[in-house]
């Protein structure tokens, strides 16, 4: 008999159980442990979710009684009617400034989509992954497209591999279906069968050191969040499909301080800020933190980042607020947490609709 178990993450799980005869089910003791984790884990998210939700709803009411003194203390009704315009116009700006880069972004994409850097994000990974691995996935794959909207010279993103558990998660990311993205449920061989000598698989293991992107080449990313549990995976699989394989040049530029693996992510944010600044040590120094950082130029033979990301989400990248939300929800920071981790004035969530 198969049971579901609430993940913490908030996902289901089908969790087997030994069932005797007519007994109720037995699990073993390590079974039992993990379940009793992962009940404590959705317990303390439920009250989480639910203290923010508190904090929410009591900022807004504090917020909307200060407008009200604010609006009561005014001089004169006539003071009180500017007030009141001076509002309705910054609302008017604010929505219109917000669809104007809406706008901005969405012909950006479409023009990438015509003459951009092909990339892919190999998704056929999800049956190695655990429930909440493939939410931190999904998480790196928003952050993706966030990132790829953003930037000046977008990439022709692509996932591939769209389908079964994987595909389930990501539909369910909100403004899925208005993404200006390829979306395909074959694999990326399939996608493009009449130009397989093009694909290139980002890996670690690659003995290839990529000096410069090729528009020619199309790029592959693996969607792989495993804690290190198959490691040189991606490489294997490039040489049993026939493909080239490579990897960023991230030895020749830094000494990693602690694992040389990056999330998918990184890696994509990486190639986009080179794209940007044809600059290899810029796009490191711009998306690696600090504290993952050794000096410049000390080169190592396995300083360099596999192309799946194998559980470090310790990530880096653009200090916009969108940015540090999606890091921080990819390492399983609640929703309030992310939000304190850093404001500014870069759009908001709405970027990834």
């Amino acid at each position: 008999r198969r049971r579901r178990v609430e993940m913490a993450d908030g996902t289901e799980s089908e969790q087997a159980a030994v069932v005797g005869d007519g007994n109720p089910s037995q699990l073993s003791k390590s079974a039992k442990k993990k379940l009793l984790k992962q009940e404590r884990q959705a317990a303390r998210k439920a009250e989480r979710k639910a203290g923010e939700k508190e904090r929410r709803r009591a900022d807004i009411e504090r917020r909307r009684r200060e407008w009200e003194e604010s609006l009561a203390a005014a001089p004169s009704q006539e003071a009180r009617e500017a007030m009141l315009a001076a509002r309705r116009e910054t609302r008017l700006e604010r929505v219109g400034k917000r669809v104007e880069e809406r706008g901005a972004r969405a012909k950006r994409l479409r023009r990438a989509a015509e003459g951009g850097q092909k990339v892919v994000l190999d998704l056929e990974f999800a049956d190695l992954m655990r429930p909440n691995e493939i939410h931190s996935l999904t998480q790196q794959i928003m952050y993706c497209y966030a990132v790829n909207g953003r930037s000046a010279t977008p990439a022709h993103l692509w996932l591939t591999g769209c389908s079964g558990e994987m595909g389930t998660q990501v539909q369910r990311i909100p403004g899925f279906d208005k993404w200006i993205i390829e979306k395909e449920a074959k694999s990326y061989l399939e996608a493009f069968a009449d130009c397989k000598e093009n694909l290139v698989y980002l890996t670690a293991d690659a003995e290839t050191v990529l000096d410069d992107l090729d528009m020619s080449k199309i790029y592959i990313i693996g969607g792989l969040v495993d804690r290190n549990r198959w490691k040189g995976i991606t490489q294997k699989k490039a040489v049993d499909q026939g493909i080239q394989s490579a990897k960023l040049p991230i030895g020749n530029y830094l000494k990693m301080s602690s694992s040389q693996v990056l999330t998918v992510n990184q890696v994509f944010e990486i190639m986009q800020k080179f794209v940007e600044t044809k600059d290899w040590k810029t796009a490191f120094f711009h998306v690696i933190p600090p504290r993952k950082r050794g000096e410049a130029g000390a080169a190592n033979d396995d300083d360099s980042p596999e192309g799946a990301a194998n559980g470090d989400l310790d990530n880096g990248g653009s200090d916009s607020w969108i940015g540090y939300y999606l890091r921080g929800r990819a390492e399983g920071k609640s929703n309030l947490l992310c939000r304190r981790l850093k404001y500014d004035s870069s759009p908001s969530v709405s970027l990834l609709l």
